[in-house]
């Protein structure tokens, strides 16, 4: 599809959902994203977003969510069994505004049904009319073309200015945190420039919407985590630190690849050396989550930062003074999970009573 018959579907969304809907609204869009938010209740906000590639509707979006709920997770799952031609977002949408309603036993919103008639005739057809002469095809099509090229550039330094009173993503967004972010976007422009790109486009947008919301997170502000780039790079064995503050202070290493968010990043405890919180030999972590079963291309890295936070308190994990501080690497964090992957794949896995919580 031409960037021109996406940005039709995202206005007509936009139409309908405006920022003063009642149950579901359209935060802000671009070509390649989309950010909503599900009102609940009016305490409960459940803010959705969607990463559209370049090759849509061939390739269905991903949508995620700043939430560990399996529930919420196995929502936006069912997505991916949607595959209606040319309009696919806006029938993914309607299912996933009818499945959150029925999620949380709200009523269906009417507004729902209009997803499903044609889109409108945009004012593109119209405004491509000088006097009484329409402008030729192949004037449409350089027009077109030109857009793409503008819209589809993954590597824009400039940044956008909000329009119509909408936010700017990197609102909330502390200046030193915005100068890594930008940091990273010139990293990523100059190897693009260079003929090395490190990383898929797609997992590439998905990481810097996620250092975005890391960095807006209240639980990243007040210091229940921070996270630490690392060689202001995102991919292989280069990704970010994670410090929790459990034992006082725990540092964790996560690297993803290319074919994030589909597959989990890697996780292991870089020190101190604990026993128990369910943490292997070299530092992996025994967490379902962790791998390609329990994974959801739904879940965000903030969700997976707290769930490993709750898992070591769950764990009772502690740090082992005296310990030899070598004996967590890279090599036999890979061993262990290899072996945890492959036991519990056989084995299935182990759940706690409800007494453990």
């Amino acid at each position: 599809m031409s960037v021109s018959g996406l940005k039709a579907e995202l206005k007509f969304l936009e139409s309908i959902f405006d920022p003063n809907h009642e149950r579901f609204r359209i935060i802000d869009w671009k070509p390649d994203e989309l950010s909503c938010q599900f009102n609940v209740t009016g305490d409960k906000l459940l803010i959705i977003h969607c990463n559209i590639t370049e090759s849509y509707p061939s390739t269905p979006p991903i949508w995620f969510v700043d939430s560990d709920d399996p529930s919420l997770a196995q929502v936006l799952e069912r997505l991916e069994d949607v595959r209606r031609g040319s309009t696919l977002l806006l029938q993914q949408l309607k299912k996933l505004i009818c499945d959150l309603c029925r999620l949380y036993n709200l009523p269906q919103h009417p507004d729902v049904e209009m997803l499903d008639q044609p889109l409108p005739a945009g004012p593109v057809a119209q405004d491509r009319k000088h006097g009484t002469e329409e402008v030729t095809s192949e004037e449409e099509e350089e027009e077109e073309m030109g857009e793409d090229i503008e819209d589809l550039d993954h590597y824009e330094m400039k940044e956008e200015e909000p329009v119509d009173g909408k936010k700017s993503e990197d609102d909330g967004i502390e200046k030193e945190n915005l100068a890594i972010l930008e940091k990273i976007r010139k990293n990523q422009r100059q190897d693009h420039l260079n003929g090395a790109v490190s990383g898929s486009v797609q997992a590439s947008d998905r990481l810097m919407k996620e250092l975005r919301e890391i960095y807006r997170s209240q639980s990243y502000k007040t210091g229940i985590y921070s996270v630490e780039l690392v060689n202001d790079m995102m991919f292989g064995s280069s990704f970010i630190h994670i410090y929790l503050s459990v034992c006082d202070s725990c540092c964790l290493f996560a690297s993803v690849q290319d074919n994030f968010p589909f597959d989990p990043p890697f996780v292991r405890v870089v020190s101190p050396v604990l026993s128990g919180g369910y943490v292997l030999g070299g530092g992996a972590l025994c967490m379902e989550l962790l791998t390609k079963q329990g994974w959801s291309s739904a879940y965000s890295i903030e969700s997976v930062i707290m769930q490993i936070n709750a898992t070591l308190v769950k764990g009772k994990a502690r740090v082992q003074f005296g310990a030899n501080k070598n004996q967590y690497n890279l090599a036999r964090a890979q061993q262990s999970y290899k072996s945890l992957v492959q036991i519990h794949e056989k084995n299935g896995w182990y759940t706690p009573p409800k007494e453990d919580g």
